[in-house]
């Protein structure tokens, strides 16, 4: 069981391949920004290249040799770290178990990662550019998920409005905790967690200080997230 005192600690993070604000590619500094998040679990996006066989921007070596973490097997092939873009790591010790991929519907090529973690089912994500295209993808994860105890919905959203555009989540509880986007000057709360039933958000920020100024052109955001003894209604925070 998670300590509901304390909660299990979930992050997520749009890497963009590793490319800083710099222009340069430096996956040791994306390893340092996300040693200093102090998560279990963090979903990230734009884990991997877009072209070719998608190879990952992390090495995996690097990962275990700088990190506490583990990556998930997500990839179906033996150079990219997740699928989509979207990889998933979990700090060595948390148990994971089945790993579900989730087409997702548009013109752009995206998809979701379901993990079933020891407290909860994980959803890694990058939904798409357009409103319409974002309402199809958002539909496909429920109907992934449905009939799912405790349920994590983390990744990049692309949704600007704090008021519109994730009203099929209305079963969650969506947390945006703060501007992500861009890393340079933060105007948007494009990257946000979201929680189901049985699961409750105890606290949440955005990391704006450091290296991840200027690592990625996001910030990542974390969700301290617990088990609740007794079920509650939630309302869509977004």
């Amino acid at each position: 069981m998670i300590d509901t005192d304390k909660g299990l600690r979930v992050a997520s993070y749009n890497i963009r391949k590793a490319k800083g604000l710099d222009r340069r590619r430096d996956p040791g500094r994306i390893l340092r920004v996300l040693n200093g998040l102090d998560a279990d679990v963090i979903a990230l996006q734009e884990a991997d290249r877009r072209l070719g066989a998608r190879p990952s921007a992390l090495c995996r070596a690097l990962i275990a040799e700088e990190t506490d973490f583990e990556v998930v097997p997500i990839a179906r092939n033996d150079v990219s770290l997740g699928w989509h873009g979207n990889a998933v790591l979990v700090r060595k010790g948390i148990g994971h178990g089945r790993v579900v991929h989730i087409d997702l519907p548009g013109l752009e090529p995206r998809g979701a990662v379901r993990v079933d973690l020891d407290h909860f089912s994980l959803v890694a994500t990058h939904l798409g550019l357009m409103r319409r295209h974002r309402a199809g993808q958002l539909r496909a994860i429920a109907r992934a998920v449905a009939g799912t105890d405790r349920v994590v919905v983390a990744g990049d959203f692309n949704e600007w409005s704090p008021h519109k555009g994730l009203e099929v989540l209305h079963e969650f509880d969506v947390h945006a905790p703060g501007h992500s986007f861009h890393a340079a000057r933060p105007v948007a709360a494009l990257d946000r967690i979201a929680v189901s039933q049985g699961l409750t958000v105890m606290a949440a920020g955005v990391v704006k200080d450091g290296l991840a100024r200027h690592a990625s052109d996001h910030l990542p955001i974390w969700a301290d997230i617990g088990v609740q003894r007794k079920s509650q209604n939630f309302r869509n925070s977004v």
